[in-house]
């Protein structure tokens, strides 16, 4: 091979390993994080563990994604090391789907239809394809992640093709044959597929490149056996980089992969090897065409998993003696589970970590709302318990916006999609005015803790004027917090109409509290108080409605919050002003 034949081969790995790293990419955008979910979920029977790792191993085409995603689901307890187990075993039968995509490339007729089925003769299409997707689809759309998927995936074919072509002159030399001949030593070839594999990180690719070379015809089964056991146990390197820095269950689920793999290969080998030293397999010389690679990696990864797999709590305990406790217990979390689910090795997965940022958010918002709702019971009726929930959940949602806010920031980096972008937004602009309404929750307890402590009273009218408010308060929270939860832009767009009808009882409130005040049947002290709780009251109305804004503006590619409210306000929504006149006529003062 020249210099020429050289630089085309490293061209086309490049290509290659590209195109899958894109094609990848694009797959888990697309699932936008739905796989993951029902990973996470659906784990509980370990046959349908493995079922499911299979599943969402053959669909984002990566079993060390996969493995590296278990691996922080148990890091983070969201996962049992049980039920980790399966899905490692399912991944690498997933994994073998890729080999077969790429096993199309070795097809070869003079039949017009089985031609077009060779990737060389699609591939350009799709290429097309997914180049018109991308060009006429907005940043971030689903139909750009749809033409990256297509056009990753004719870079890719387009890569093997490439590799296929410089090393076919080297079928006829000595010299190349004779290095490949090296290989088919079992410990050897097993050491080059597994330096292969963990150098590129990519079962699939490393076999992939394999199939590659076999095109050439100069790769011997005999070579390419070993090679391909090798490779199983250098993926697990990924898994293995992943855990380090995580609990001892998250070191233990890589450990499992790690045994899972070296455990199958030497039984396979030892086995295949002893039958062959008896009965000496005349196909071992034959040359290895992509479609027999495709075979050989799918029969042992799926033999591997059949014959391990009623050894799963071996594997587990097995596992557990590598990474022991060394007699004291793993210190417990001392954070929500919602917090503890945020790992950092989710931020590979976008889709599916901004999923797990909205479920925290979600806990956020259900803290915050049972604050203030407390809050203003311990205003009715003082009381020390209820004063302290409201301190701890006040508290919690600050550690909530820390957390989520310092992992959104980083999630920002990533490529989203348009509906993950939007997400986003709606997020990182919704955390501080969630956190806001606990700091108002405290106020309220304050002010009723002054009025306890000083023997403070307000009058029958502004009681009763403060319970109507309070009603109309409570409305508007379970508004905020039922259209986040839902993501509902329809039901958020009926918050500001309340927001504005409770800062119309608000300023009513006050001016009737100053008439009370001039009469003197209200105290100044008491007096001082209810306009301390009547402004918590308004901004908590308030930040409900700048929840609701964000919701609705981002949506619609926007973000001006003073463009939307005085939109309403001047009357420009009909809804709106429906609305607003239906609770004006709801929500009066006593």
């Amino acid at each position: 091979m020249d210099i020429f034949g050289i630089l085309t081969l490293i061209g086309g790995l490049a290509l290659f390993l590209y195109g899958m790293n894109t094609m990848g990419d694009g797959l888990v955008m697309l699932s936008g994080g739905k796989l993951e979910r029902v990973l996470e979920k659906l784990t509980r029977k370990r046959i349908m563990a493995l079922l499911l790792g299979a599943m969402v191993t053959a669909v984002i085409q990566s079993s060390s994604a996969t493995t590296v995603m278990v691996v922080g689901f148990v890091n983070s307890g969201i996962m049992k090391l049980t039920q980790a187990v399966g899905i490692i075993m399912g991944a690498n039968i997933g994994t073998t789907i890729t080999s077969w995509i790429l096993s199309l490339a070795g097809i070869s007729s003079g039949n017009v239809f089985i031609r077009l089925l060779k990737p060389s003769s699609f591939s350009p299409i799709l290429a097309a394809v997914g180049l018109i997707c991308i060009m006429s689809a907005k940043d971030g759309a689903k139909r750009r992640t749809i033409g990256n998927i297509l056009l990753g995936f004719a870079i890719l074919m387009f890569g093997m093709e490439m590799m296929s072509g410089a090393v076919a002159p080297l079928k006829d030399d000595a010299s190349f044959t004779g290095m490949l001949t090296m290989f088919s030593n079992p410990i050897l070839g097993m050491a080059a597929g597994a330096v292969l594999t963990a150098v590129i990180q990519s079962s699939s690719a490393s076999v992939g490149i394999l199939q590659a070379l076999c095109l050439s015809g100069a790769v011997t089964y005999g070579t390419a056996i070993p090679i391909i056991m090798g490779q199983n146990i250098g993926t697990c390197v990924t898994a293995l980089i992943s855990s380090v820095g995580a609990s001892k269950n998250a070191k233990r689920a890589a450990f499992i992969h790690l045994y899972f793999n070296l455990i199958g290969t030497i039984l396979f080998m030892i086995v295949f090897y002893l039958i062959n030293h008896f009965v000496h397999f005349a196909f071992l010389a034959d040359a290895a065409g992509a479609a027999g690679i495709a075979v050989v990696h799918s029969l042992f990864n799926i033999g591997c998993a059949v014959v391990l797999f009623p050894f799963a709590n071996k594997l587990v305990d097995l596992a557990a003696l590598t990474v022991h406790n060394r007699k004291e217990p793993e210190p417990e979390r001392t954070q929500p589970e919602e917090l503890a689910a945020l790992d950092e090795r989710f931020l590979d997965s976008p889709s599916f970590a901004i999923q797990l940022c909205k479920h925290a958010v979600e806990k956020m918002a259900e803290y915050t709302s049972r604050a203030i709702l407390l809050a203003m019971e311990v205003l009715r009726e003082y009381d020390e318990t209820k004063e302290a929930e409201v301190i701890r959940l006040e508290q919690l949602s600050d550690r909530f916006e820390d957390a989520v806010g310092t992992y959104l920031v980083k999630l920002a980096g990533k490529d989203l999609s348009q509906e993950d972008s939007h997400l986003l937004s709606v997020l990182l602009h919704s955390i501080s005015d969630f956190e806001r309404i606990s700091d108002h929750a405290i106020s309220v307890t304050e002010s009723a803790k002054k009025l306890q402590l000083q023997g403070l009273t307000f009058t029958e009218d502004g009681t009763r004027e403060l319970d109507s408010l309070g009603v109309a308060l409570h409305d508007i929270i379970v508004r905020t917090q039922d259209a986040f939860d839902k993501s509902d832009t329809a039901a958020a767009a009926d918050v500001e109409p309340l927001a504005e009808v409770i800062d119309d009882l608000v300023m009513e409130m006050k001016q009737r509290h100053i008439v009370r005040l001039r009469s003197g049947s209200c105290s100044m002290e008491a007096g001082l108080l209810l306009e301390d709780i009547l402004t918590s009251y308004e901004r908590v109305s308030g930040h409900c409605s700048n929840i609701a804004a964000a919701m609705i503006e981002i949506q619609a590619d926007e973000l001006d919050m003073h463009r939307y409210v005085n939109t309403t306000l001047k009357g420009s929504d009909p809804h709106f002003r429906e609305e607003y006149i239906r609770l004006k006529g709801i929500y009066i003062l006593p």
